[in-house]
């Protein structure tokens, strides 16, 4: 599971800078944008719950005037009602009284439905308008009735009800709101207390509660008496069906302020104004919900602004990104392609950092460049140096012997031997010398090859023979100069040189796999394994005789030039004799491929490829 999720990771490409500024930009912004919308979303929430309770209460003020001002006119038409009417002319009889009350009613008959007059026994002294009252009405167990004795010196303002008093032929019933106070009554010097009832219309308040609650928001307002009693409310049908409830009895007990409450679930603003000379409370409610629906212009609005900030952000963002992103990418695709192979002029442009840093990355380039230079001229100075070495070790050695054996043939008279010996050493040191190269073709090295072991089979007096079986069609690739003769001088003297007419020493080639394959075999006397393994690496084993340079001598060289997977492969069996195979890639043999593999490239397995095809094209 680690190594699936570590693959994952791995193969996650990483993000550009462009897309990183801009996604940082971005991440900025809208955070930005985020905060500034609640902070204007609060301020403007905060601001219109204040301007909505602001504004409840001026209407509450002016509506509660306006009650104010309904109710003193009731209180001066009773006050008008006692003093100038009942104290005067009480003791000039009803008709003067009926005339006052009147003159008095019709001047108000907007705003009044009935003025009467009791005696302390309930019975009725005078009304107006002049109506029958009805039978045996029992006024003195009505409640204006009753609370106007049991507080004489106030006057007592009744809850709304229907008047039940007179019959005024119509068979109508009126809503009224009783004014009701205790009057003194003077008649022939007898003076008895009685019930002056002033009965207000209802509909004149109702009127003015009705203009204020025409809000579809939630917002009402209402009026309860001190008790909790209601005496408007917009819902006033529903409470007395048991329908809506209103928390009248907690908001009695409120001063003037404004609360906040839950009722029935509800979180809601209460402002509470008392109406003078009354105790009633006009109420107005505002519930929360009615705060948030007020605020949907404002989100609406808010919107508006983020879309065109965050469209205008987008713009700016992806400006500002790609300005300050666009030299460094132009910077790394001028790196990426140098990378590539390529010799592009390093880009430097935008800021002074970024110019900085390519003058920095164009200065490391040419460096390393120079430095890389350096080192491959010193390494193929060095590698030319080993293979000289290496090549010089073959050439003092052999020429001794054979400039010997050629002077001892001369000296016995063996001029035709020795003539073919002269020869045989030309072509070989004609193809040693090869202009100095140290690649050379498979045919040379072959030339080479039969040339030195003509020279051998002289010199050893055809004790052994030779033969060569190879395949014409890898003559003409490329092979290191000298790399048979060492093997061959080898199979000579550890293989075949101790055994009498019958060693025999043959030397093949063909493509194998794609390789190139040279094998020398001879029948000699062969090696252990334990020889075998060492007969490659161990470079401080004493040769018995030869030249010294084995082996190891030839594949140092070969790999020197094609690299370590080729060199030579020794197989050998003691009594059996011994094969050792050279492999070198099929490299066909040109003067372009021979400078390339001489100057230390080693040819990729497709480059081989291509350019076999190519020779043979």
């Amino acid at each position: 599971m680690k190594n699936k999720c570590f693959g994952k990771l791995k193969n996650l490409k990483p993000r550009g800078i462009q897309p990183t500024i801009m996604f940082a930009f971005s991440v900025i912004s809208i955070s930005i944008m985020v905060i500034l919308g609640i902070v204007m979303y609060a301020r403007f929430s905060t601001y219109s719950r204040h301007e909505t309770i602001q504004s409840t209460r001026m209407l509450m003020e002016q509506t509660g005037e306006n009650l104010e001002d309904y109710l003193i006119s009731m209180r001066q038409i009773s006050d008008a009602v006692y003093y100038n009417i009942i104290k005067n002319d009480f003791y000039n009889g009803i008709e003067d009284i009926q005339r006052g009350m009147n003159l008095l009613y019709e001047a108000n008959r907007d705003s009044l439905r009935t003025i009467a007059i009791y005696n302390n026994h309930g019975s009725l002294v005078a009304a107006e308008p002049v109506a029958s009252q009805k039978e045996d009405p029992d006024v003195t167990k009505q409640d204006w009735y009753t609370q106007a004795v049991a507080e004489m010196e106030n006057m007592h303002f009744s809850t709304p009800h229907i008047q039940n008093l007179f019959d005024d032929g119509t068979f109508r019933y009126y809503w009224v709101i009783s004014l009701s106070r205790v009057v003194e009554l003077t008649d022939n010097g007898n003076s008895q207390l009685g019930v002056l009832l002033v009965d207000m219309d209802y509909s004149g308040i109702s009127r003015m509660m009705n203009q204020i609650n025409t809000m579809n928001n939630g917002q009402y307002y209402y009026l309860c008496d001190s008790n909790g009693e209601i005496i408007y409310h917009p819902r006033q049908v529903q409470i007395s069906d048991g329908i809506y409830k209103e928390n009248t009895k907690t908001v009695a007990e409120y001063k003037e302020g404004i609360y906040d409450e839950k009722f029935e679930g509800e979180r809601r603003k209460v402002i509470v104004n008392t109406i003078s000379y009354t105790g009633w409370k006009l109420v107005g409610v505002i519930p929360y919900s009615t705060f948030t629906n007020g605020m949907m212009d404002i989100r609406y609005f808010i919107g508006m602004i983020m879309v065109l900030l965050a469209m205008m952000l987008v713009i700016i963002n992806r400006v500002v990104s790609a300005k300050i992103s666009s030299p460094i990418l132009k910077l790394n695709h001028s790196v990426m392609e140098y990378e590539a192979g390529k010799k592009p002029e390093i880009y430097i442009g935008g800021s002074l950092e970024i110019r900085h840093l390519g003058r920095s990355i164009e200065g490391s380039y040419e460096q390393i460049e120079s430095l890389m230079k350096t080192i491959v001229r010193k390494q193929n100075e060095r590698r030319k140096s080993e293979l000289d070495a290496l090549q010089s070790q073959i050439n003092p050695h052999f020429l001794y012997n054979a400039l010997d054996s050629i002077t001892w043939m001369i000296e016995g008279g063996r001029n035709d031997e020795a003539s073919f010996m002269i020869s045989q050493l030309a072509k070989l040191f004609r193809i040693s010398l090869s202009k100095g190269h140290t690649v050379i073709s498979i045919k040379d090295e072959l030339q080479h090859a039969k040339s030195y072991m003509n020279i051998q089979r002289v010199r050893y007096k055809n004790a052994f023979t030779v033969s060569f079986e190879v395949d014409q069609e890898i003559l003409s690739y490329c092979a290191v100069k000298l790399i048979l003769q060492p093997i061959l001088e080898n199979a000579i003297n550890y293989g075949v040189s101790a055994m009498d007419d019958c060693g025999e020493i043959k030397v093949s080639g063909k493509m194998k796999d794609g390789l190139v394959v040279l094998s020398v075999s001879d029948n000699g006397i062969g090696m252990s394994e334990e020889e075998v393994e060492l007969v490659l690496t161990d470079s401080s084993r004493i040769r018995k005789h030869g030249s010294g340079v084995g082996l190891i001598n030839v594949n140092n060289r070969i790999q020197l030039l094609f690299g370590k997977k080729y060199g030579l492969i020794v197989e050998s069996e003691p009594d059996e004799g011994t094969t050792v195979s050279i492999c070198i890639p099929a490299i066909p043999y040109t003067e372009e491929n021979r400078k390339i593999v001489e100057k230390g490239y080693i040819f990729s397995e497709e480059e081989m490829a291509e350019r076999v095809k190519r020779n043979e094209e």
